[in-house]
C-alpha cells in the first residue's frame, strides 16, 4: 500500500493569507524591542568586563558554536580592527588541542545563549586549569557557563524572532550588540582614533576614505618646479623632468615657499590670446597666485574635494611652511572617482576640466 506523501492541507499556509513585508515588520520589531531592554537594562557588570578587556596584556579570544559561533568570529573582526587585538577559538577544535593557543594571561569571551551548550561547558574545566579569566555572554547566570565565568553579561530570557520561536534570532543579535557595544567602549578608551583606524583599514573603501595625501602625492624630485623670478620662457626649458609630466609647474620665492602655479593651459592661453611677448616676461607676473593647496597630512578625499570644487587638474601639496613637497594631478585620484567614473562610462563625463 503506497503512503500518501502529500502534505495536510490544514499545515499548509496559504501563502495568499501571508503578508511578508508585516511579517517582516514583526520580525525587525521583536528584535529591535529586544535591543532597547538590553539598553535600557545593561548587564550590571558591563563596566567591570570593559575594564577587565581595556588591562588585558595578552589577546582577547572569542569561543561560540553555531549561531553564537558566527557572532563570535564578526566580534573578533571588530576588535581587531578597532584597536584590540583579538581571534576565534572553535570550541570542537579546542578540545583536541587548540587549547594550546591559549596564554594565561588571556581573556576568553564565551558565547551561549543557554549557558549549557555542549561544546562550551565541555571547555570549562580546561580553561579552570589554565587560569585564564572568562566573560560569559548568555541569559542565564545560572547556567553552567554563568556560574563557572568570572564575569557574566547576562542577555535575559527574549523571545527569538522566528515564526516557530526557536532559531536563533533575537538572542543572537542582542550578542552582537553587546559584543559591538564592548568593542566601541574600549576603543574609546585606547584613545583609538582615525590614523589608527586607517592603519587597520588600507585597503578597499574603507582605506581610500582614510588615505593621506602624502601616499599618493607625486614626490617633489617627480614634479616641476622653479623660481617666480624667471622668464615663462626660462620655466618651460629649465623645469623639464623625464618620464610622465605633470601639467603644472610649481613656483617658489627665495625662502622655498610656494607662490603660485603655472600650466600648460596657462601657457596655450598666452599664445590664443597673441600675448607672445609675454613669454619673456617674469612668470609671477602671469602665474595664479596664492594657489589652491593641500596638506601632506590631509586625507585624499579632501584633496578630491579641493580638485573637483574648484575645477582645478593639479593641487600642490605644501608642508605647515608653505614650502612645496609634491604635487597631486588629476589622473593621480581615479580610485576616488565614483565608480561610474572610473569604470568609463561614456555616458558620465569627468566632473571638472583637464585645464587649471
Amino acid at each position: 500500500m503506497q503512503m500518501d506523501e502529500s502534505p495536510r492541507a490544514d499545515l499548509v499556509p496559504d501563502s495568499a493569507t501571508i503578508d511578508p513585508c508585516d511579517l517582516a515588520r514583526q520580525v525587525i520589531r521583536t528584535e529591535a524591542a529586544a535591543l532597547m531592554q538590553l539598553a535600557n537594562a545593561l548587564p550590571i557588570e558591563f563596566a567591570s568586563a570593559t575594564q577587565t578587556i581595556f588591562h588585558c596584556p595578552a589577546t582577547i579570544i572569542f569561543t561560540g558554536i553555531g549561531k553564537a559561533g558566527l557572532i563570535a568570529r564578526k566580534l573578533v573582526a571588530t576588535f581587531g580592527s578597532t584597536g584590540t587585538p583579538a581571534h576565534f577559538l572553535h570550541p570542537s577544535e579546542a578540545v583536541h588541542g587548540d587549547l594550546g593557543r591559549i596564554h594565561s594571561q588571556d581573556i576568553i569571551i564565551l558565547l551561549s545563549y543557554s549557558g549549557e551548550t555542549e561544546e562550551i561547558t565541555r571547555l570549562l574545566p580546561a580553561l579552570k586549569q589554565l587560569d585564564v579569566t572568562t566573560i560569559a555572554i548568555t541569559a542565564d547566570p545560572t547556567s553552567s557557563l554563568g556560574r563557572s565565568a568570572h564575569i557574566v553579561l547576562e542577555l535575559g530570557r527574549v523571545e527569538e524572532a522566528c515564526n516557530l520561536k526557536l532559531a536563533p534570532s533575537t538572542s543572537t543579535t542582542m550578542m552582537l550588540a553587546l559584543g559591538d557595544a564592548l568593542a566601541f567602549v574600549v576603543s574609546r578608551m585606547r584613545s583609538f582614533d582615525q590614523n589608527d583606524f586607517a592603519r587597520c583599514h588600507p585597503a578597499g573603501s574603507l582605506g581610500r576614505q582614510l588615505t593621506r595625501v602624502e601616499a599618493v602625492m607625486r614626490p617633489l624630485d617627480e614634479c616641476r618646479i622653479a623660481s617666480e623670478q624667471l622668464t615663462v620662457r626660462e620655466v618651460f626649458t629649465q623645469a623639464l623632468l623625464p618620464g610622465r609630466r605633470t601639467g603644472a609647474v610649481m613656483l617658489t620665492n627665495e625662502a622655498g615657499q610656494l607662490t603660485g602655479v603655472f600650466t600648460d593651459s596657462d601657457l596655450a592661453r598666452l599664445l590664443e590670446q597673441k600675448q607672445d611677448h609675454a613669454i619673456d616676461r617674469p612668470v609671477r607676473d602671469v602665474m595664479t597666485h596664492q594657489p589652491h593647496t593641500v596638506n601632506a597630512h590631509s586625507l585624499m578625499t579632501e584633496a578630491v574635494t579641493l580638485l573637483a570644487s574648484h575645477r582645478i587638474s593639479e593641487l600642490p601639496v605644501v608642508n605647515r611652511q608653505g614650502d612645496p613637497v609634491g604635487l597631486i594631478d588629476i589622473t593621480d585620484t581615479v580610485a576616488w572617482l565614483p565608480d561610474q567614473v572610473r569604470d568609463n562610462e561614456p555616458q558620465v563625463p569627468m566632473p571638472w576640466p583637464k585645464s587649471a
